[in-house]
This record gives C-alpha cells, structure tokens and sequence, in this order.
C-alpha cells in the first residue's frame, strides 16, 4: 500500500522524501517496480478497458448497476463492488445537472379523460398501453419542443416529433408516427397528462378513429405519468445538458441519434430488470 502511494503521488513530491515518510527504502520501491503485475491486477486492466469502452459506447451514462450488466453480458464475471471501484479509481462517473420548464398547459375547456392506466406501467405485450408527453430543449435560437410515445412493454420511442412552438400539431405527428409504425390494436391504452394538445378535438378524434382507450393523468401530478417522465430526465441527463445547443437543428439531430442509436437498441432499464429493450416484430399474416 505504502508502495502504491508513493506510485499515485510521485508526480507531487519528490520520490525519495515520499520513501523517507513512509519509512520504506528506495531499493525496495525499485523492487516494487519490476516486480510482474498480479493476475487481479492483470484483470482489473482487462475489466478497466472494457469499462472505459461501455462508457464511451453509453455516452457516459452508465454508471455501476448498468455496466456491471453489460460486462456480464458480454461474458465478463464481475460484481458491482469491483466495477463500482475500478470506476471510482479511474474517474468515471456519471454527471447530472436538473433544470425545469412548465410544458402543460392544463388551464383549457377540453374534456378530460380518466385515469385508467392508474400508475400501473407494466404491459405484458407490446402495443397495450402507450404514453405521451412533452418536453423541451433550450437553443440558442431558442426553445425546441420534443414529443414523445413511449410503449410501456418495452420503454422505446415509437413515435417522436420535434417543433420550435408547442402546439397540438406536435403531438399529433408523434402520434401519427408511432400509429404508423405499430399499427395497434384497438383497445390499447393512450395515455398523457391533461394539457391542451392531448385534449385538442383534433388529438381526441385521431385516437378514436385508432381505437385507442383514452387515460389522463390526475391534475397537475406528474407521478401519473412517470415512465415518460424518466424518459425525459434520462435524455436530458445524458444528451441535453452536456453541451451547449447553437441551433435548434443540431439538437434535433442529436436527439434523433440518441433515440435511435443508443436509447431504443441498447440502453438498459431498471424497469426492465436492467435487459435492454426488446425490439418490436410485427406479426406476419
């Protein structure tokens, strides 16, 4: 221990007055040196280049739980303690900043539908319950909106549309996305919170024309709909607030990357049991 310090701090203080403190002898630092590298050691510098490589591969998202499982996926026998050190040791962590905006808008003369998915997100098949919301990311040029449709089987975006004003077409072309791409069955659950492009005439005849049972989270709870909230904290965590945005565009671009690239095909979910999620095959007639 004494050996490795010196090792750790030699840059700071000369290494012969380090030895002096430390009451161990030049001759045996010397020995330390030469002395071949454990096989732990050995394997630590293995399970530290595949760490290193997970992290770039997950943006730097990932932190012990999630990478201690994509180790052992790719057959690496290790625990969270040692994935947790070698992280540590190394200087891999996870950054997370918090910033806030209001995005609903629940203060109109629309309907509002009942809770039925009750704060229950399991779904045993894909394509039986869905939900929705909105975010937003600050630019330079100004505020991008981003709306999303989340199927809760497997937490993937089906259905996201981008726009530089909050309107009820922004929802709609989300939804019109994630219709076209799945092609639900109708019964499936719709649900969102109670702003006005959920409850606009317009939304509301779109999912009755699909079919879909329409749910509405409780006023002004955002527990109501929770897995698209952490959807939401999760890009922003990992994507929005990690760099500075010049144009609306480039963060457009950089969201659709993120979502395709790594939040749908890769990123593992605790909600999941930490498995990544589950890619969606329509079934052949």
């Amino acid at each position: 221990m004494r050996f490795r310090f010196i090792e750790e701090h030699g840059g700071e203080f000369p290494t012969n007055r380090l030895c002096k403190v430390l009451d161990v002898s030049e001759r045996g630092l010397r020995a330390y040196r030469s002395r071949p590298a454990s096989q732990r050691q050995r394997t630590d510098m293995i399970l530290l280049a595949h760490i290193k490589e997970q992290s770039r591969l997950s943006l730097g998202s990932y932190g012990r739980p999630r990478m201690t499982e994509e180790l052992k996926e790719i057959g690496l026998n290790v625990g969270h303690r040692r994935v947790g050190r070698l992280m540590q040791e190394n200087g891999i962590q996870v950054e997370r900043s918090k910033k806030y905006k209001v995005t609903t808008d629940s203060n109109h003369a629309f309907n509002i539908a009942p809770n039925l998915l009750n704060r229950d997100f399991r779904a045993d098949q894909p394509n039986r319950k869905w939900a929705g919301d909105i975010s937003y990311v600050w630019t330079r040029e100004g505020w991008l909106y981003l709306a999303v449709i989340l199927d809760l089987h497997s937490r993937r975006v089906i259905g996201w549309a981008v726009s530089n004003r909050m309107k009820r077409d922004l929802a709609i072309r989300a939804l019109k996305m994630a219709v076209a791409l799945r092609q639900p069955p109708r019964g499936c659950i719709h649900h969102t919170d109670r702003g006005s492009q959920y409850c606009s005439h317009d939304y509301q005849k779109l999912l009755r024309q699909h079919g879909f049972q329409v749910s509405m989270s409780g006023k002004g709870d955002c527990y109501d709909n929770s897995a698209v909230e952490t959807f939401f904290k999760t890009i922003k965590a990992e994507l929005i607030w990690r760099r500075p945005w010049h144009t609306r565009r480039d963060a457009e671009l950089a969201s659709f990357q993120y979502i395709n690239g790594f939040y749908n095909p890769r990123r593992r979910h605790s909600a999941l049991g930490w498995k990544s999620p589950v890619p969606f095959k329509k079934k052949v007639a």
